[in-house]
């Protein structure tokens, strides 16, 4: 389960590969670390515009499954994520690199994988949901209403099942992808939920809590 990434790009690096008209998320800065329930940019299709937009990472979870928020999904046949699976919720989630923790002792390792060693911006398949309680941590609670989102998820690839063999997310790496994933009906969409070419992923840094770009590719 991908619990922690990085989107270490400025918002116009974001816009380029989006193809973002309206920028509606204040000032984000790029982000080495992003774990479940902080905010992060996403960018949907709203008023007939892609609309870049920050929202809060993690669904509320189906009825008696616990109080976690959920950050992935996996089984889009369940009736709880089929109407959050319309053209309408549908997101792209800016990412550069995603951790799996790597089973080692006395702690879990953090693996960070990317599409190159300069960490170019991808997204993930991306859904999102208003929604209205309390979120936040118990220090410091938030309530009121929100904006939520979570991404899909599909088998592991050779790179990454080693490391997690449950499962990947589910990653988009093309203008024509994005398009599908925003547009198209759903059964079309779905055909998106698998996981990435083998030669096409790479672990690029192990270790640490957050991940950043070497070069200074995304400085666009």
């Amino acid at each position: 389960m991908c619990n922690l990434y990085s989107s270490y790009a400025t918002q116009a690096a974001m816009r380029q590969a989006f193809s973002v008209s309206r920028d509606s998320a204040g000032n984000v800065p790029p982000l080495s670390a992003i774990f479940p329930d902080q905010m992060a940019p996403i960018v949907r299709t709203h008023e007939g515009e892609r609309e870049m937009i920050r929202m809060r990472w993690g669904f509320p979870p189906p009825p008696k499954v616990g109080n976690h928020p959920v950050t992935n999904v996996r089984n889009v046949g369940s009736p709880f994520w089929r109407a959050w699976l319309k053209p309408q919720y549908r997101a792209l989630v800016p990412l550069t690199s995603f951790s799996e923790y790597k089973d080692t002792r006395p702690r879990k390792t953090p693996i960070w994988f990317a599409l190159n060693d300069e960490r170019p911006l991808a997204a993930f398949a991306g859904i999102w949901r208003p929604w209205t309680g309390v979120r936040g941590t118990k220090a410091d609670p938030v309530e009121g209403e929100h904006l939520l989102y979570s991404f899909l998820t599909c088998e592991p690839n050779v790179v990454v099942g080693p490391i997690h063999p449950k499962a990947m997310p589910v990653i988009l790496t093309t203008p024509e992808e994005y398009d599908i994933w925003l547009n198209a009906p759903t059964e079309e969409a779905l055909k998106l939920q698998r996981p990435l070419p083998d030669e096409t992923l790479r672990i690029v840094a192990e270790g640490e809590k957050s991940d950043r770009p070497t070069a200074l590719s995304q400085t666009l």
